[in-house]
């Protein structure tokens, strides 16, 4: 698609103010990832957890905020669920563990 606001060399906006769900949908279906509403509602808990703290969570923290089990969110993203959360949700790339 290339309607999509510019990204850098990992799919990150290069503009967080760029975002809509739109655009974090059409950044995912760009990528050959599905985002399910289980998905979705990660990536909208991190926006919010983002706009609260002002910082992207570690993993350990994100999955004590939405209440689940650590495993269970890496099974549903097959890899470091924080990579792709806060890319599909506009957010800036997370640091250390992810």
């Amino acid at each position: 698609m290339s309607d999509l606001p510019e990204r850098d060399g990992d799919g990150y906006l290069l503009n967080m103010n760029e975002w809509t769900p739109e655009i974090g949908r059409a950044m995912a279906e760009a990528d050959g990832v599905e985002l399910d509403d289980a998905k979705w509602s990660q990536i909208e808990a991190a926006r919010q957890y983002y706009e609260d703290e002002n910082v992207v969570p570690a993993i350990r923290k994100f999955a004590k905020y939405i209440k689940m089990d650590q495993k269970e969110v890496f099974k549903m993203w097959m890899t470091g669920p924080m990579k792709p959360i806060t890319k599909y949700g506009g957010l800036p790339k997370p640091t250390g563990c992810v």
